[in-house]
């Protein structure tokens, strides 16, 4: 090629570099094997906010995640109207094709979605000036009420209530997709709550049964 690259792109190609060379290069076996397919036994459904990579955080080489991000780690409910189901489609593939095992749903602090969706400030907004954010984030009008009436719609404790309660709604709505719940109650498929916290890099897992984030020691 010979147009010049942007900076940006430049920077993305030197990291390429490193990773044929270092990465790529060291661990050939493992790619070769994953040229026939993928076995993942774990979902994770992850924030796309750029300081939480899952594949960082939990350390895992190729082929061990299937990963989808969105806006604030979210979850819609089951339904089959007309439209482009991502989220949905991913998880179908997952669990009625991959067969993966265990499904994250993986907030996480400071998370610009769950902001948002706690102070509305993108409600009403047109498309293209934060009107399909404000449409995604909606998923979350009905675990927002009991934060706000709690909390209020501001400060950071209101926030962190509402990023720990997107972890919650998601998987009330992965109960929702018939195979899901089916595969859970059968003991083939564990959903887990997880959160992030970016500000001193500790993993919390939720216990469904308090409600509360527990941090991993």
């Amino acid at each position: 090629m010979t147009d010049a690259f942007s900076p940006e792109l430049d920077h993305l190609i030197a990291g390429y570099r490193r990773f044929r060379n270092q990465a790529w290069t060291s661990n050939r076996e493992r790619w070769a094997s994953l040229r026939e397919g993928q076995q993942p036994e774990v979902m994770v459904i992850a924030c796309s906010d750029s300081r939480v990579d899952p594949a960082q955080i939990f350390d895992v080489d190729p082929g061990e995640i299937f990963v989808v991000r969105n806006v604030a780690a979210m979850v819609p409910p089951f339904e089959t109207t007309p439209g482009h189901h991502g989220v949905s489609a991913a998880l179908e593939f997952a669990v009625q094709v991959l067969g993966v095992k265990e499904i994250v749903v993986m907030g996480h602090g400071m998370c610009g979605g769950c902001k948002a969706a706690l102070t509305r400030e993108m409600h009403g907004a047109s498309h293209g000036e934060g009107g399909f954010v404000a449409d995604w984030i909606a998923l979350l009008d009905e675990a927002r009420a009991p934060i706000v009436a709690q909390f209020g719609t501001q400060g950071r404790e209101a926030e962190r209530a509402m990023e720990h309660a997107g972890v919650k709604a998601s998987l009330g709505n992965l109960r929702t997709f018939p195979w899901v719940e089916a595969k859970e109650r059968a003991g083939l498929l564990r959903l887990r709550g997880a959160f992030f916290a970016i500000s001193d890099g500790i993993l919390h897992v939720l216990d469904e049964d308090t409600g509360d984030f527990a941090p991993i020691t």
